[in-house]
């Protein structure tokens, strides 16, 4: 019997209303345990008790007396249950990285069980997560029975993609139960699980508004107990169940059932619920990743050079935070209260505003480092790549300087590049100011120099543009103007186009009396009305880049569609602009492809997955694809690349509608009422907050390729696509760092770094990161395989003068110590930044290092 209280600390009420729950639903806890010597309380979510420590001290050191005994139990080692879906992989590490420290911190020892009882479905890697982070078990409840009929009923063996593994038992009939007595809750919970099992175990306690276990709950058990209604009732916890499970499978040799894959489905509106609070959230998490990457960079190069900097890590830990919070299960799904997304914006602005400081701090003290010769008539701009790979692409950028300027720009070689004058952010005119468009190339991890001089020559480049076409070496997109769709794709190279041929709707809507979760819900993938087409015209045209835009209607709202075509891009880019007014709806853009054995692959936090080509609603990281074979007989696909949409589908011919062919669907929006939960009718006389009316805006790619998903670089375009190189003007200067350089590269192969940071400082300790030669903390760099294959990779770590040789498994997540001094070996860390016992030693080897200022 669990006795616990989960509380939303969001949801039907705001986070303050939750701060205050927390406290009070804890010190019931301590109080009942008074009362009752053999109660014991479970608790997850760490910032619950990092709430209760902030607002009552004295509070705190009670429960942690109570963990001390054994009778207050910390499981979970996440900051918050997350929605388990579709925040990035390294959120999932920074949930347990904070998590899990702060356990260490202030209890002396770390969650074992990982425990999100209320999520609305769960991805695939997580064993590997929870491994990475010490945890080697997890219950959860959903889906439940009616959803997932075949996932055992017992405790079972989750395996990952990568081969990790923990043991995992769904929570029967519900986490929390009535105040009262428990019968109800046994008999339902029992007649979900084998009896054959022993033991079985069954959670108790109120919950979501807090609460916990009551006298009531404490004396039913006893008195069931005295009775022996239901055999023994043993007051215990999730950790203890699981090492019984442990220790009988091992005395009877009993091998436990196996389930490969992730866990759903419970919920599919909620991966599209609240167009906001998702867009939100993806910018937050990559500007919060990008700072910690400048971040240490500019702290090794010039540590020493200024002194009374503060420490970043304190502002990145509460960035962080505010993204983790965030990340709870009826915030980012969606499902809460209208008002919550009024704190959730404001907190995750904080989040993004900390980002960018730390970013623009960093940047200018490498900017300022850098060469700079002084050239007149010229302005010096330095762009910078975030990403751990090199990149060509199309930087944009406003810029103040003389009014004679006309669009050139020089590499740092004083070769021109590609460019044109686009339109300026401010709809004034001001002498000197104005916006340009240039291509560049930038080295992994680093920065290039680039000047805009007065005249141009317009390189040539294969870029050419008609009312309805786009063309340049790779690709020629054609717009039907009847349709306002592609009737055609070519990728030239190749000779495959996968759109002409195809048939079926682009933009549909259609009636959604879903409630706001979606729940019962299988598919959106619904026979609706085509948007009309208003207008198609040309947008901009030039040696950079040349668009069309599509304008359609549908009643009171609009959507502007423009494909981008970039002069050497090897994708189509779609700039998606939404002016929504209806309520109660759901709008799919539908991307049709000419292929016959379609197969599905959709991204997931740190690997892929596949599913079936059925129209079912299912989430994703940022992209789908969709392979299979074209009518000449050859392999090919389409990979879409969203910026921040979750929610796809991949439907068979003749669905949603007949004559329709194979196609990816992506959920645009959905416009329930805000936390309306079926059956519950709606008061139609009430005048009830609706999500996604208004403006909204994303972007997507369409990147076809021949074979299968692997050839489309998914992953990588993505994150490009999400989190753009920055341009900054730069004044003229000495200094000691050369026009162009990289500090950090995985090469750009299967093998990826996902995190480049500073390390932790020590638990309990001072916090400084220090090293032992005092050189200032270590780098964490992070490799994840992202392809589904064996390979070995090289990690270029110029920052450090470190190159690493990495081998890793299908899907494996590594992650290494680099200390900065030479004199210091690289060591394998867990993803909580302790030393793995019995790890290989890191093969590594000294390369030049990029100076210090």
């Amino acid at each position: 019997m669990i006795g616990n209280s989960h509380i939303d600390p969001v949801w039907l009420w705001p986070w303050q209303e939750g701060y205050a729950e927390a406290r009070a639903t804890f010190r019931s806890a301590i109080d009942r345990m008074e009362e009752y010597p053999d109660f014991v309380f479970t608790c997850d979510q760490v910032v619950l008790l990092d709430w209760v420590r902030e607002q009552d001290p004295e509070l705190f050191a009670r429960i942690r007396e109570r963990a001390a005994e054994g009778r207050w139990v910390n499981t979970g080692g996440w900051w918050v249950e997350p929605d388990c879906n579709l925040p990035l992989g390294e959120s999932f590490v920074r949930q347990g990285l904070y998590g899990q420290r702060f356990l260490l911190e202030h209890f002396g020892e770390a969650a074992t069980v990982g425990m999100n009882v209320d999520p609305f479905g769960h991805h695939a890697m997580i064993p590997a997560i929870l491994r990475g982070q010490g945890m080697d078990s997890y219950t959860f409840l959903r889906p439940g029975p009616h959803e997932a009929g075949d996932l055992p009923d017992a405790p079972f063996r989750w395996v990952a993609p990568d081969g990790s593994w923990v043991l995992a038992c769904r929570i029967p009939f519900e986490y929390c139960s009535t105040e009262g007595d428990l019968a109800y809750q046994i008999d339902k919970s029992l007649a979900q699980l084998d009896r054959t099992v022993d033991p079985l175990m069954i959670f108790y306690g109120v919950g979501n508004h807090g609460g916990g276990p009551t006298r009531a709950n404490l004396d039913s058990i006893a008195r069931y107990q005295h009775r022996g209604t239901y055999g023994e009732l043993m007051l215990s916890s999730p950790v203890a169940f699981f090492e019984a499970v442990r220790a009988g499978a091992h005395e009877e040799e009993l091998e436990l059932p196996r389930w490969e894959g992730d866990l759903q489905h419970h919920a599919a509106g909620c991966y599209s619920a609240h167009s906001g609070i998702k867009a939100w959230q993806v910018r937050a998490q990559h500007a919060v990743l990008t700072a910690e990457r400048w971040a240490v960079i500019a702290d090794v190069l010039g540590r020493r050079s200024n002194p009374s900097l503060a420490d970043p890590r304190v502002d990145l830990t509460r960035a962080w935070q505010q993204v983790l919070f965030n990340q709870f299960h009826d915030v980012l799904p969606g499902s809460a209260i209208e008002a919550a997304y009024a704190d959730a914006r404001d907190q995750l602005g904080e989040a993004i505003s900390i980002a960018h400081r730390i970013t623009a701090r960093a940047h200018g003290a490498i900017a300022r480092n850098i060469e700079v010769p002084f050239q007149e008539g010229t302005q010096p701009v330095l762009v910078l790549n975030p990403h751990p790979w090199a990149v060509r692409t199309t930087v944009d950028m406003n810029y103040g300087m003389d009014a004679a300027f006309r669009g050139g720009v020089l590499d740092a070689d004083g070769h021109e590049v590609p460019s044109q004058t686009t339109r300026s952010a401010a709809s004034m005119e001001h002498p000197g100011r104005g916006a340009v468009a240039f291509t560049a190339e930038v080295p992994a991890a680093g920065y290039a120099l680039f000047r805009l001089v007065p005249e141009r020559t317009v390189p040539s480049t294969s870029l050419t543009s008609s009312g309805t076409s786009l063309e340049n070496d790779h690709l020629r997109a054609e717009v039907d103007p009847e349709t306002g769709w592609l009737g055609s794709l070519l990728d030239k190279g190749r000779g495959i186009d996968l759109l002409s041929g195809s048939s079926g709707g682009h933009l549909q809507v259609c009636a959604d009396d879903s409630d706001t979760w979606g729940h019962h819900v299988v598919t959106y993938a619904l026979p609706g009305e085509e948007l009309g087409v208003e207008r198609v015209e040309l947008g901009e045209s030039g040696p950079v880049r040349a668009s069309i835009r599509v304008l359609r209607r549908w009643r009171s709202s609009t959507v502007v569609e423009e494909f981008v075509l970039h002069a050497d891009g090897t994708a189509l880019e779609a700039r998606v602009e939404i002016d929504w007014r209806e309520p109660m709806t759901v709008l799919k853009l539908r991307l049709p492809v000419a292929l016959t054995g379609p197969a599905a692959t959709y991204e997931i936090p740190f690997a892929t997955m596949a599913r079936p080509v059925d129209g079912a609603e299912e989430p994703a990281q940022s992209w789908v694809d969709l392979s299979g074979t074209t009518a000449a007989g050859r392999a090919a696909g389409l990979t879409v690349i969203t910026t921040a949409k979750h929610g796809f589908d991949t439907s068979p011919a003749d669905s949603p509608s007949p004559g329709f062919s194979p196609s990816i669907g992506i959920t645009a929006l959905r416009s329930p009422a805000y936390a309306w939960n079926d059956p519950r009718p709606l008061d139609a006389e009430s005048d009830v907050g609706v999500h996604d009316q208004g403006r909204q805006a994303f972007r997507y790619l369409l990147v076809p390729h021949d074979g299968d998903w692997r050839h489309a670089s998914a992953t990588r375009r993505a994150a490009e696509l999400r989190q753009p190189v920055r341009a900054m003007t730069e004044s003229a200067h000495d200094g000691i760092l050369p026009p162009r350089a990289s500090f950090a590269s995985d090469g750009g192969g299967a093998a990826m770094i996902t995190a480049l940071k500073g390390s932790e400082g020590p638990v309990g300790g001072s916090g400084d990161g220090s090293s032992a030669d005092g050189e200032g903390g270590d780098v964490i760099v992070r490799a994840v395989e992202t392809q589904g294959v064996r390979t070995s990779a090289v990690l270029d770590l110029d920052l450090v003068g470190r190159r690493l040789r990495v081998d890793l498994e299908p899907y494996q997540i590594r992650t290494f110590r680099v200390p900065r001094s030479p004199r210091r070996r690289v060591r394998e860390v867990d993803l909580v930044e302790r030393d793995l016992d019995g790890a290989p030693a890191v093969r590594s080897r000294r390369i030049a290092s990029a100076p210090t200022w």
